[in-house]
């Protein structure tokens, strides 16, 4: 079974594979109960954010890692796919500039890709 982090890069490492922009991984262990990190990535159109979260998620199935719950999918300016210690927002790039997640939490930690 994988650990929290290695899913967490995983999951980048598929979204960098479908082109996917400004990859980060955010440590939230010590700011939140509800999750242990953050996995956040921009795509440029709706179709190319659908593709990402679609993408994450058949490659994450094959090793076995169950979607808990999704969100956003159909507007697809904000994906949240949630892995319970996992939680991915694949975001449009104008809706990720808009709300700034990154600073929100600008107190976790970064991790490289």
């Amino acid at each position: 079974m994988l650990k929290p982090i290695n899913i967490a890069k995983l999951a980048a490492k598929k979204a960098e594979n479908k082109k996917a922009e400004n990859l980060l991984i955010l440590e939230m262990t010590r700011l939140t109960y509800f999750t242990d990190y953050f996995v956040i990535v921009s795509g440029n159109s709706n179709v190319h954010v659908q593709s990402i979260a679609d993408f994450i998620i058949k490659e994450l199935k094959k090793k076995k890692i169950v979607l808990n719950h999704i969100e956003g999918y159909r507007e697809a300016n904000w994906i949240l796919l949630d892995y319970n210690e996992i939680i991915i927002h694949v975001f449009h790039r104008d809706t990720r500039e808009y709300y700034q997640i990154e600073e929100l939490w600008g107190d976790a930690k970064k991790i490289k890709v």
